[in-house]
């Protein structure tokens, strides 16, 4: 089987709510007009990449506001799957968050769970684990951003099944010694490493630009195969960008066996080691 996949590479407008919900509807609406699946967008694409805690207590909305409102609809006209980052209020807490939505609503809510640089004055750490949802197009996990350079979140989602690892993003520089101006970032060089040592296919979509608020976003979004082929991308590293990806998940989970005796996950060692995972508390065990 093989599925479409829309990378919404957007530029908006930190602290805009309505111009950048906006937004994200028409690029939804067109990448679903023109064959999409699955559309994703980056991280907290409904706020902006905000890291000021009074602006961010501003914008934060419920899980079920008007992005999920808005989105939700356009999921379920198209029987595909939306997935986006918002600034989530729950309680007294704010999260980073993603949700994906599908024909039937709400499919899959995650919070970010490792917080870089200055979201740690904003945001708490995300408490729902790393939930996975099988769908009509496969079995989708999530994480964000700089989940990403912790080996353990993409091995975990691997190990649990996923197909297709989906990571909204707002890239930035601060973690690599060095950013190019232009090509591929450190950032991409991780997913396509991980995606092939994972046997998973995955698709990271960044904000770019910074002349609107907030820390500059480096865009290059990319998508890659479970070989971390790359399949789409890296879009502009300085302008809004789209582009559609083809991930066949048949050839994903056939690469779980590279030959009759190379066999990634049969050949792990979980005599010697193993990785521990205990989820948001309904989920525990060795993977």
């Amino acid at each position: 089987m093989v599925i479409k996949i829309a990378l919404e590479q957007l530029s908006v407008v930190a602290g805009d709510h309505q111009a950048n919900l906006s937004l994200a509807v028409r690029r939804t609406q067109k990448a679903f007009a023109e064959g999409a699946n699955i559309v994703v967008l980056p991280e907290l694409a409904i706020s902006g990449y905000v890291v000021d805690p009074v602006l961010a207590q501003q914008l934060a909305e419920p899980l079920f506001g008007d992005s999920f409102t808005a989105l939700g609809e356009i999921a379920a006209a198209h029987a595909g799957v939306v997935v986006y980052g918002f600034c989530e209020r729950a309680g007294r807490d704010l999260f980073n968050s993603v949700v994906a939505l599908g024909p039937h609503g709400l499919a899959l809510h995650y919070r970010k769970m490792h917080l870089f640089d200055q979201e740690k004055a904003v945001y708490s750490p995300g408490d729902l684990g790393l939930p996975i949802v099988r769908t009509a197009f496969g079995v989708l996990g999530v994480c964000i951003c700089y989940d990403l350079r912790f080996v353990e979140v993409m091995r975990i989602l691997a190990l649990r099944g996923v197909d297709l690892v989906i990571a909204p993003a707002a890239w930035v520089s601060g973690f690599d010694k060095s950013v190019p101006g232009t090509g591929r970032t450190g950032h991409v060089d991780s997913l396509l490493a991980q995606a092939n040592l994972n046997q998973v296919a995955a698709v990271a979509v960044s904000q770019v630009g910074g002349d609107h608020g907030g820390p500059a976003t480096l865009g290059g979004s990319v998508a890659c195969d479970a070989y971390g082929q790359v399949l789409a991308g890296p879009l502009s590293r300085s302008h809004a960008d789209s582009a559609m990806a083809s991930v066949d998940l048949c050839a994903v989970r056939a690469s779980r066996r590279r030959s009759g005796a190379i066999r990634p996950r049969e050949d792990r060692r979980t005599d010697v080691y193993s990785l521990n995972y205990w989820g948001n508390g309904d989920e525990t065990g060795a993977v």
